[in-house]
């Protein structure tokens, strides 16, 4: 199955879909027009095919092949930007991690996918929904990529913030937590920290991006890559709180766990102390040796009074306090 996809554009229009490799010479030989090249999973011949075409430098063709965090390097022909995506999945407590490498030049655009894990059917529905734009060429083509990206983001945050609503309302709980919740806590807390370190370059990228040598977010597309930036700014302060939400958290569980230990422990000394009362009495009139009542039947009673006396006298003393 072909995992390649094509368009090409002529003065901001769409002239052509889903062709071949070869004709991209022939596409980018008409002036004003634009093409984008997107290949999923693919090998280094394949890559290798298209960098001697448009002439990809070798760096940026093996980084495209492998996991990257968000950068942009510059080449002397293109610009290569790093995109990382992530989905928080709660039930596994994990981070399902893929990306995009993108090669950036004058008048093609090129993207590497890993996988499919990252659909590109929003982007391209992004792209129809602005043909207004579209002259901008290639910066109108990176800027809807972009956008799809951080979109994204957002919803890695809020499944995040989902899941310590759910943890917070959790802790609270009379019954004790299952290990294996305590397990996809940690996961999820690690997780966390990873799509932190993937977003946080992403704003000196974007920023870069943004630069006027680099000729990607000029004229009416400035505005846009702009917004994408606020968003990226965004997300990372919500990263910024769910961490600081997450160490509150981690926090209060443990005075709630304190709390309930210390709750246990003044219950557990408080019927010690009571029944220890009797036991003591029970012990001493218990010794084989003469003592006032020995042997007589108010002797036993002494001590049945007493025993009784004392230890409701403790629980009425424990359970004024809340201790039982």
């Amino acid at each position: 199955m072909d995992r390649t996809r094509t368009r090409a554009y002529r003065d901001g229009a769409l002239v052509a879909e889903d062709f071949v490799l070869t004709e991209v010479s022939d596409h980018l030989a008409v002036p004003g027009a634009v093409v984008w090249i997107d290949f999923c999973a693919p090998s280094r011949a394949q890559l290798d095919e298209v960098a001697d075409e448009l002439g990809l430098h070798d760096l940026a063709v093996e980084d495209a092949l492998e996991p990257q965090r968000p950068k942009l390097d510059h080449y002397q022909s293109h610009l290569f930007l790093s995109l990382p995506t992530a989905r928080l999945v709660p039930e596994a407590g994990e981070l399902s991690e893929s990306g995009v490498a993108v090669f950036i030049g004058d008048r093609w655009l090129v993207t590497v996918r890993r996988d499919d894990a990252f659909a590109l059917d929003p982007v391209v529905a992004r792209w129809d929904r602005f043909p207004d734009l579209a002259r901008s060429g290639v910066g109108f083509l990176l800027w809807g990529l972009v956008d799809v990206v951080v979109d994204g983001y957002f919803d890695s945050v809020q499944d995040f913030d989902d899941f310590y609503d759910r943890v917070s309302e959790g802790i609270f709980r009379d019954e004790p937590i299952e290990p294996s919740e305590q397990r996809t806590w940690f996961e999820v807390r690690r997780a966390l920290v990873r799509f932190h370190r993937l977003v946080v370059p992403l704003r000196e990228a974007v920023s870069s991006l943004m630069r006027r040598e680099h000729g990607v977010a000029e004229g009416q597309m400035y505005p846009y890559y702009q917004d994408v930036y606020d968003h990226v700014l965004r997300v990372s302060e919500a990263t910024d709180s769910l961490r600081d939400l997450v160490s509150s958290i981690v926090e209060t569980n443990l005075s709630l766990r304190d709390y309930r230990q210390n709750q246990v422990m003044k219950k557990v000394t408080s019927w010690a102390a009571i029944i220890a009362v009797p036991t003591l009495i029970t012990g001493y009139y218990g010794m084989n040796v003469p003592y006032p009542g020995f042997a007589r039947t108010w002797g036993l009673l002494v001590s049945v009074v007493l025993m009784v006396v004392c230890s409701v006298g403790l629980y009425t003393s424990f359970k004024r306090r809340d201790w039982l």
